[in-house]
C-alpha cells in the first residue's frame, strides 16, 4: 500500500542560537524554535495528510516540536515512538563548545571535516558522563560519533519499526535532528559517501517521501506553507 513518510528536523535550540556543539546535551527550543514548529504544524495541516505512526528522539527539543506539531495538526492523540536511536549524532568532546572557538583552536578545515565527512571521528570524551541518566540506563552512550557511526545506530530502527509501518501503507513523522535525518535521507535516496557534506537540512523545514505499493519511492517533496 502507499504510503507517505514526513521528517522534520527540529526548531532552533538555544545551541543552535548561541552557535553551540550540542550533540546528546538535552538543550531546549527558543521562542523562534517554537514558531518554527508551529509553522511546521500549519504546513502539514495544509497537506492534510492523516498520520499513523510518530517517531522522536529522547532529546527534548525534538519532543517539544513534535508535540507542537501535533496538537497543531490535531492529532496529538496519537502514540509517540521515542528512542536513542534517532538522537542527534554525538559530538563527542566538542559538545557545548561555540564553534567559532572550536575553529580557532582546531582550524576551520578540521571543523568542518568533523562536521560535514562522513566517517571523520570528533575528539572523544574521556567518561561516558551520562551514565547515570534513567533513559539511557539501557543504552551504552557513544564517547563520540562520526556520520556512519549515526547512521548505523539510527539503521535498525528504520528496518525494524519505521520502514515496516509503511511497507503496510501506514504514514509516519518522524521529528529528529540534523545529522540523523541526514543519515536518514543517505539512505533513502542512495547519496554516496563523499557526496553527503553538501546535504543541510534547516530547522522546521518538513520534507515529504511517497512511497508507491511495491515501497519504492516515487516522490520527494520539500513542503512549503
Amino acid at each position: 500500500m502507499a504510503a507517505t513518510l514526513v521528517i522534520v528536523r527540529h526548531g532552533e535550540s538555544t545551541a543552535n542560537r548561541d552557535n553551540e556543539f550540542t550533540g546528546w546535551s538535552d538543550v531546549p527550543l527558543t521562542p523562534k524554535g517554537y514558531q518554527q514548529a508551529h509553522q511546521v504544524g500549519l504546513t502539514l495541516q495544509h497537506a492534510g495528510i492523516l498520520f499513523d505512526g510518530v517517531h522522536t528522539s529522547l532529546l527534548k527539543r525534538a519532543i517539544s516540536t513534535s508535540n507542537v506539531i501535533l496538537e497543531d495538526i490535531h492529532q496529538l492523540w496519537l502514540p509517540v515512538n521515542k528512542s536513542w536511536r534517532l538522537n542527534e549524532r554525538h559530538y563527542g568532546a566538542l559538545r557545548g563548545k561555540n564553534k567559532d572557538d572550536a575553529r580557532e583552536f582546531y582550524g576551520k578545515s578540521q571543523v568542518a571535516l568533523w562536521r560535514r565527512s562522513y566517517t571523520a571521528i570528533p575528539p572523544l570524551l574521556s567518561t561516558d558522563d551520562l551514565i547515570h541518566e534513567r533513559r539511557y540506563r539501557h543504552v551504552e552512550e557513544p564517547l563520540g560519533e562520526s556520520l556512519s557511526m549515526a547512521s548505523e545506530r539510527l539503521l535498525p530502527y528504520w528496518q525494524d519499526v519505521i520502514a515496516p509501518a509503511l511497507r503496510d501503507g501506514k504514514n509516519q513523522l518522524v521529528v529528529a535532528h540534523g545529522s540523523t535525518l541526514r543519515a536518514l535521507i543517505k539512505l533513502l535516496e542512495e547519496i554516496r559517501d563523499e557526496d553527503i557534506d553538501g546535504l543541510e537540512i534547516g530547522n522546521g523545514e518538513p520534507i515529504a517521501y511517497y512511497f508507491d505499493d511495491d515501497f519504492q519511492m516515487s516522490e520527494r517533496h520539500y513542503l512549503m506553507s
